[in-house]
């Protein structure tokens, strides 16, 4: 199966890259019975669907695989934990009214709200399903956080989801995504996060999938 890896930073993961001694690049790379291109596009929404508008306008593949990590509005939700996300949402597309807020598909204008399409030969069963939040901006406000959850009813956020979800369903390529919790998404609070944590497990979990 021929396989994209795309993260937003290279930290996310690097130890898959060094388990398999890649670079980094785009170049392909093979790995038991799969072919492995990776890409990192840079933080946030709109490097990721400029790189992967890029990147398919050239090539094309069975499997597109976002991997990073995430904040957690679930406290249900163990740090460390990696879970495949269902659906992902843009937050912060579209119109305020007052102190309601317009999403742009009740617009008309496009949609909001992605589910993932994965490729049924690539298993991902052992994962916890949740749903999340694309955000230009991470929550760290009591009355944000409080809004947010009121509204899309999130369990995770990150900035690149749905923004990977979109290019991906542009170009009709099967698509997952999968996060580590870091950090649960409250008053920001770096002493209590586990970003290490999350990345060796996001890592571990990956070289699993790949290798079954």
């Amino acid at each position: 199966m021929k396989l994209l890896l795309v993260a937003a930073t290279l930290p996310e993961i690097q130890p898959f890259l060094s388990a398999y001694s890649i670079e980094g690049s785009s170049e392909e790379h093979y790995i038991g019975l799969h072919s492995v291109k990776v890409l990192v596009t840079g933080a946030g929404m709109v490097p990721t669907a400029y790189s992967l508008g890029r990147h398919f306008a050239k090539s094309s593949c069975d499997l597109a695989i976002n991997a990073g990590i995430a904040g957690s509005f679930d406290f249900d939700i163990e740090l460390g934990e990696v879970c495949l996300v269902k659906e992902d949402t843009f937050a912060e597309l579209g119109a305020e009214d007052g102190d309601e807020f317009l999403s742009l598909d009740s617009l008309g204008l496009g949609l909001t709200s992605l589910s993932h399409r994965p490729n049924p030969a690539f298993r991902t069963n052992q994962l916890k399903e949740v749903s999340a939040i694309t955000v230009n901006k991470v929550h760290g406000h009591e009355l944000s956080i409080a809004n947010a959850i009121a509204r899309f009813n999130p369990q995770i956020e990150s900035m690149e989801g749905a923004a990977f979800f979109y290019a991906c369903n542009q170009a009709a390529v099967p698509y997952i995504q999968i996060r580590a919790i870091s950090n649960y998404v409250e008053r920001r609070n770096r002493e209590k996060w586990d970003i290490e944590l999350a990345v060796k497990n996001l890592n571990k979990t990956l070289i699993n999938l790949l290798e079954e």
